[in-house]
């Protein structure tokens, strides 16, 4: 099967328009609000830009995962040169908040957005249906969901809400934003999902094309051969809107929050175009929505080299969808955690250099617990965060 990763590296906009007939109105609103971003809605991208805007901002210098681990280890957040964390929610609490203010970071919030193994406990017919009309099994370590349950979205969005009410973090990152797949190793696991009756269902209304089989694989089978573009495009609608209704929600709480995504760091025709073509990742489009995009940039899970890194990050400053004032600020996370091999503290200043590269306008490790008790990539960061600009 040849790349079908959309041309909206080109003109995906058109595309788009082709397939959104029953929001016409809606598209041509964003449209010509291009010309006058005060058009924008005050609910959400109004105030993105001003979220994502100050040129003159520091650079973010993060720490992802469960920082404590280095005050277990008696040390400061400042004396690292650290100026932000980003925080498992499970991890958060207001006494935390307190100490890392005391020390000089913002704190944002990592959201298991489409995360499904515990709730799937409780909930089996959330379970995303592959191809062949079976529910999905485990992809390596990770659950996901089907995305389009309302039921729990509902429950997302409450759970969010909460956290938001009661912890007053600095912005939200939401983490497995994507359909169920497992992409953090050489080998990924790339399931076809979802096949639901209802996914099917909404499909077939959004496409107005009636579906043809007796049964969920015999649909499968002809979506995947006769509609597979428009499958895909509206599988990266479903994400997207996913994001926007959750900047909304994050925006009424807050309206200075910012709203990142972690995402697959993968080029568009890497693995048969599963960026798009499996995760749904539309990243154009997912930029204009969202005040930060963080690429998972894990060298060694992918077994690729440190210079990989950087290559990545090249990439990302060709994108016309860069150049843009509503495009994301880009926070890369890059790896320092052994596996599945040691990673030299040479390996972790390597990819830190790469990652920080343009449009890199800030940067965070995985994770704060691998490095903190290992003095010599400490001493690594410590030196490479206090000379960033």
């Amino acid at each position: 099967m040849g790349p079908v990763f959309p041309v909206f590296y080109t003109v995906q906009t058109l595309i788009m328009c082709r397939y959104l007939r029953p929001f016409t109105s809606l598209l041509l609103f964003s449209l010509l609000c291009v010309a006058g971003p005060a058009c924008r809605d005050s609910g959400g991208q109004s105030n993105a830009n001003s979220v994502r805007s100050g040129s003159n901002a520091a650079f973010v210098k993060g720490a992802y995962g469960n920082p404590a681990a280095l005050w277990e280890q008696g040390y400061r957040f400042d004396s690292l040169g650290l100026n932000a964390v980003f925080v498992r929610s499970q991890s958060l609490s207001r006494d935390f908040l307190t100490r890392a203010r005391s020390e000089g970071v913002k704190v944002y919030m990592e959201f298991p957005t489409l995360n499904g193994k515990a709730w799937l406990k409780t909930h089996p017919e959330a379970t995303p249906i592959t191809a062949g009309g079976v529910p999905a099994q485990a992809a390596d370590w990770f659950m996901g969901i089907c995305p389009t349950d309302s039921a729990f979205r509902r429950h997302r969005k409450e759970e969010l809400a909460g956290l938001l009410d009661s912890l007053a973090v600095d912005g939200v990152f939401l983490d497995y934003f994507h359909w169920h797949a497992q992409f953090e190793s050489e080998h990924p696991t790339l399931p076809e999902t979802c096949f639901c009756d209802r996914c099917l269902h909404l499909f077939e209304g959004w496409s107005g094309q009636e579906l043809n089989g007796e049964n969920t694989a015999e649909k499968a089978a002809w979506i995947l051969k006769n509609q597979d573009a428009a499958w895909r495009r509206w599988r990266a609608n479903v994400l997207l809107d996913w994001a926007v209704d959750l900047r909304h929600q994050v925006r009424r709480i807050n309206p200075d929050l910012v709203v990142g995504v972690y995402h697959c760091g993968w080029f568009p025709a890497d693995h048969d175009s599963a960026l798009y073509r499996i995760l749904g990742i539309d990243l154009p489009t997912l930029a204009r929505e969202v005040d930060a995009l963080s690429p998972m940039l894990f060298h060694q899970l992918k077994n690729r080299p440190t210079a990989w890194v950087g290559e990545y990050m090249n990439w990302l400053d060709q994108q016309p969808w860069m150049k843009t004032d509503s495009a994301s600020r880009i926070w890369p996370i890059v790896q320092a955690y052994n596996n599945p091999g040691i990673i030299s503290a040479e390996e972790f200043a390597e990819v830190l250099k790469y990652g920080s590269g343009t449009p890199s306008t800030g940067l965070m490790f995985f994770s704060a617990e691998a490095i903190a008790t290992d003095s010599i990539k400490l001493n690594v960061l410590k030196e490479f965060y206090w000379k960033i600009r």
